[in-house]
């Protein structure tokens, strides 16, 4: 199951009846417009904190086996010049 997908469909269906519930409101509709301006203002910056969450997340994975296979290569190369040496 892709949890992504899953992620943003429930994401776009409270942002739609967030959006339904306030319209259907009985208020005037410049209020209403404010409304939903600030509510979507508020779910995109969510939205975008998760995003940079994930991304943070995936860097500092990213980065961790990037020093491990530098590591491993490293290790391998100087036990291949010491079998070198032994071999001469």
């Amino acid at each position: 199951m892709n949890y992504g997908k899953v992620f943003l469909g429930m994401l776009a269906g409270v942002a739609a009846g967030a959006a339904l519930g306030i319209l259907f409101a009985p208020d005037k509709g410049a209020n209403s417009r404010k409304k939903i301006s600030k509510k979507s203002k508020k779910y995109v910056d969510e939205v975008g904190a998760k995003y940079n969450e994930a991304v943070d997340g995936i860097t500092n994975k990213f980065n961790s086996l990037k020093e491990e296979a530098t590591h491993f290569f490293e290790s391998g190369n100087q036990k291949i010049k010491e079998n070198e040496k032994k071999i001469s």
